[in-house]
């Protein structure tokens, strides 16, 4: 009980990442690099926005919010700040390529310039080291609560509860408001949802502001579990998104919750003696389905029409 709930948490955080890169991708077809980045960022703000000060060797040492919020404003206003640097991403480095109709090859460098521009920036403001949330975050839960035998984490369960209910509202939003609704029809045929009267442009602009917000909210969410190991930490998971984008179907929304969870269950899988091969055990599953399956696990196969 206690390995699957722990890797339900990290396989919903992996969902999280993978679906704020569907969503850039089903309306542009480009993936967004800067994912990440923007992943470190709502950690960073979630330290900062619950009482957490700049270490000596940040750029503004000792520096911190004159007010300590509790965790859960602290996480969304996190991952509105998170959703607000992703619209800055696409306003330099998506938009002006929009605009010239450049090769996506290049949206994509641009991204990646963007998300190691961010980093950097986290780097020279915060300093190199890890930081560890201030105790007490989590008031007025237990340390850990017994679940069918086993003793798991509060946290852990609760980044598990979190992260269902983000991915159920984003679905939901998707298949039943008139939003989600434009912003499919953006992503099926941008031409036709165009002359339909559907502004493509604010649509775009809408995917990122929702793909920054999940991975700022996943950002708080681990760094509230495991700490902040240091600015290049949601690189790592953002790798993992990417992975699990491509495992479930790029552009598939289900495909995404299924292959997070998928590899975050593979991944908890591996004996502790072994951790060292969770990664390399992930991206061999990776592999295995795309032999297997190359359009991933729920991804529609691509027909070219002529």
């Amino acid at each position: 009980m206690q390995t699957l709930l722990n890797g339900a948490a990290a396989g919903g955080v992996y969902a999280l990442v993978a679906l704020g890169y569907t969503l850039v991708f089903s309306v542009l077809g480009v993936i967004n690099f800067a994912q990440g980045a923007l992943f470190s960022l709502g950690g960073y703000l979630t330290f900062l926005l619950m009482g957490g000060r700049i270490s000596a060797n940040g750029g503004l040492p000792g520096w911190g919010l004159p007010l300590a919020l509790p965790f859960a404003p602290a996480l969304l206003l996190a991952a509105m700040g998170a959703a607000l640097a992703s619209l800055l991403v696409e306003r330099l480095a998506f938009a002006p390529l929009r605009q010239r109709n450049a090769e996506p090859l290049l949206s994509l460098i641009t991204s990646l310039g963007a998300g190691l521009v961010l980093v950097n920036l986290l780097q020279l403001l915060m300093g190199a080291e890890g930081y560890a949330f201030p105790a007490g975050t989590l008031t007025g839960l237990p340390a850990a609560i017994s679940l069918g035998g086993a003793r798991i984490r509060s946290v852990q369960v609760l980044l598990l509860v979190i992260c269902a209910a983000a991915v159920l509202l984003l679905t939901l939003w998707l298949e039943r408001s008139r939003g989600g609704r434009a912003l499919r029809a953006v992503a099926e045929d941008p031409t036709t949802a165009r002359l339909l009267g559907i502004d493509s442009d604010a649509m775009v602009r809408l995917a990122f502001l929702l793909s920054g917000a999940l991975a700022g909210l996943g950002g708080g969410l681990v760094g509230v579990s495991v700490s902040l190991p240091g600015p290049y930490f949601g690189i790592g998971y953002g790798l993992k998104g990417l992975a699990v984008l491509v495992l479930g179907g790029l552009g598939s929304v289900p495909g995404a919750i299924a292959g997070g969870l998928l590899m975050g269950l593979a991944e908890a899988l591996v004996p502790a003696d072994a951790s060292g091969w969770r990664d390399a055990l992930a991206f061999a599953i990776l592999f295995a389905v795309l032999l297997l399956r190359p359009s991933g696990l729920l991804g529609r196969r691509l027909v070219e029409k002529v």
